[in-house]
């Protein structure tokens, strides 16, 4: 099975925002090639990919990323016997969870009397669960302590091969967010994922100051009389053209997914949805960060994407030399021809020309220069492309059946 890796390698356009800011409130920022750029983190682009798919796929293929573990999964079994308490679900979930996961559910600290007395239990970090995860521990809490009888429980799951269960169903089925991204969990190392994906900051291919917006807000019931602002206050932000990159490993992906028994008869089919699906999430989503405030809400002009066999590969450094403006002013165009004049020296100096196949998606006149790197499509070729290549390295030979019969594209796949 030939290796696949794919490098995913975005220019986007943004004009005044604070995308992602930093604890005073500033946009984040970083040096690079001796001149401050701006920055959008990694993980802020990764949560926006990550809400993505809430649009993309079905809730069954996805995860909760919560300390609220307990509670969750007591609403699943109070779905499932209807007859127990919230308290009696709460035990029972807690008492699974700890098995399964190995580790401590506790109940915070009450800040005061008010709050609720039976306040469900929480662990100590985000513990990362698919939705069918959730399900599968749920039947089995409700399975070992009918009617509601932790004790009961607590003796179903001292059994080994019951315990053995538990802890299956907290590392199997795993989600399509979870096969990305990874999961840590601190108490067992057994139940980690390692993530298939690597996703760069954010870097603008230019220099970037950063500007402040003084605003004033006006009470409504001021009279006449009263001309003074009600609220005063200043927001700082800046624009740039960003230079965005990620890396998706399918054959971890499609390793994590099988570990996972997602479509256990179609394996390759589950690979190739969380692809696509990462694909669209990444190149459309947005950071929220003052999106409300600037309405920055702006798509790729250029979108790259490479099929490697052997490693990952940034252009980042076709922008260690700041992009320059261009004669009558913007960046885009600049970045494209410094990039349109790396890339290939690049592939060329390291025997990589010709060996991968590539796409490329753009949108204006400024972007011409990159004509000639790889094969021009619009997004729904890009993602059918990238999906007919995955399926074909993985499972050469559902490949040329799908050849025979229509293609994966053409069939719903």
């Amino acid at each position: 099975m030939t290796r696949t890796i794919l490098d995913i390698h975005i220019l986007q356009t943004v004009p005044p925002s604070n995308l992602n800011r930093d604890d005073t409130g500033t946009p984040k920022s970083a040096t690079y090639g001796g001149v401050r750029r701006s920055r959008v983190s990694s993980q802020a682009w990764k949560r926006a990919t990550r809400k993505a798919f809430d649009e993309l796929l079905d809730k069954s293929e996805l995860g909760i990323r919560t300390k609220k573990v307990a509670e969750e999964l007591a609403g699943r079994i109070q779905l499932l016997d209807s007859s127990l308490t919230r308290a009696m679900a709460l035990e029972l979930a807690t008492t699974v969870v700890e098995t399964a996961t190995g580790s401590k559910i506790t109940v915070p600290k009450r800040k005061s009397k008010e709050e609720d007395e039976q306040a469900a239990g929480e662990s100590s970090y985000l513990m990362f669960l698919s939705d069918r995860q959730f399900s599968a521990l749920a039947a089995l809490a409700v399975e070992g302590g009918r009617g509601g009888d932790v004790k009961a429980l607590k003796e179903f799951l001292k059994v080994k091969a019951n315990k053995d269960r538990a802890k299956q169903a907290a590392d199997t089925e795993h989600s399509i967010d979870i096969a990305l991204f990874g999961r840590m969990v601190a108490d067992s190392a057994d139940l980690n994922v390692d993530a298939s994906v690597q996703v760069a900051h954010a870097l603008s291919v230019h220099p970037v100051e950063v500007e402040s917006d003084y605003y004033t807000a006006v009470d409504d019931k001021n009279t006449a009389a009263e001309p003074g602002a009600g609220m005063i206050g200043t927001v700082d932000f800046n624009s740039a053209t960003l230079y965005r990159y990620a890396a998706l490993d399918v054959n971890q992906l499609h390793e994590n997914l099988g570990t996972g028994g997602n479509d256990e008869d179609r394996p390759v089919d589950a690979t190739r949805r969380a692809v696509t699906a990462f694909l669209e999430g990444f190149i459309t989503s947005l950071p929220t960060g003052k999106i409300n405030t600037f309405g920055n809400q702006t798509l790729p002009s250029v979108v790259i994407v490479k099929a490697r066999s052997r490693r990952p590969i940034s252009y980042v450094g076709a922008f260690e030399q700041p992009v320059p403006p261009g004669e009558g002013g913007g960046y885009l165009r600049s970045a494209c021809e410094q990039l349109a004049t790396f890339v290939p020296d690049l592939e060329d100096r390291y025997g990589l020309s010709g060996n991968d196949p590539g796409w490329l998606l753009r949108v204006g006149t400024g972007t011409s220069s990159l004509g000639g790197l790889a094969d021009e499509v619009n997004l729904s070729g890009l993602l059918a492309a990238v999906g007919d290549t995955v399926v074909a390295r993985l499972e050469p030979g559902k490949a040329a059946a799908d050849d025979d019969g229509g293609s994966a594209s053409e069939t719903g796949a």
